[in-house]
């Protein structure tokens, strides 16, 4: 079996380290996987491929655990991912025109119930603002990230993020304002 020596420690085989690369990506994994999720079904709307664009995520991070300089770096990493894999699946969609813009995926009656008017409109609102302008909203402010921490994300400047929330919240407040 092929030997890793890691810096500052002893000799250590690779079936060691993939042991802990797997452990360290499960703990992760349960830490991170559930606010992930909701980032993925916000941005696209559809459970199963918020799920999927999570577990691709997860599986690249995974699969290039060796590179990372700083595991401190994987939660961002992942969240870019995420990102990243949700523009992926919106341009899909835009390509085969699969859906009518701002139509909501199909709801159970049991769905139905549980989900007010009022936060399906908010729903469907974020979703009919530009992508852009919906990644910063969904970051800043269901996230909770900084605008820092929501530029290093998008791969943008701090400025940007606060033109596109700001112009987000204004568009979502005139969309509410229609529902109303």
């Amino acid at each position: 079996m092929p030997e890793i020596r890691f810096p500052g420690t002893g000799l250590v085989t690779s079936a060691d380290a993939a042991q802990v690369r797997g452990r360290e990506v499960t703990a992760l994994y349960q830490g991170h996987a559930l606010s992930l999720t909701r980032l993925a079904y916000v941005m696209l709307g559809d459970r199963p491929a918020a799920e999927d664009v999570v577990q691709e995520a997860f599986l690249g991070l995974y699969r290039r655990w060796s590179q990372l300089r700083d595991t401190a770096s994987a939660p961002g990493y992942l969240r870019a991912s995420v990102l990243n894999g949700c523009r992926m699946v919106l341009r899909s969609r835009a390509r085969r025109d699969d859906r009518a813009a701002g139509e909501l995926p199909w709801e159970s009656a049991e769905a139905t119930a549980l989900v007010g008017e009022e936060y399906r409109h908010l729903l469907r609102a974020i979703r009919e603002l530009p992508p852009r302008q919906r990644e910063a909203l969904v970051l800043r402010y269901y996230l909770d990230l900084s605008e820092e921490e929501t530029a290093r994300s998008m791969g943008i400047r701090r400025g940007t993020v606060k033109s596109a929330t700001s112009r987000a919240l204004a568009a979502l407040g005139q969309r509410m304002q229609e529902y109303a």
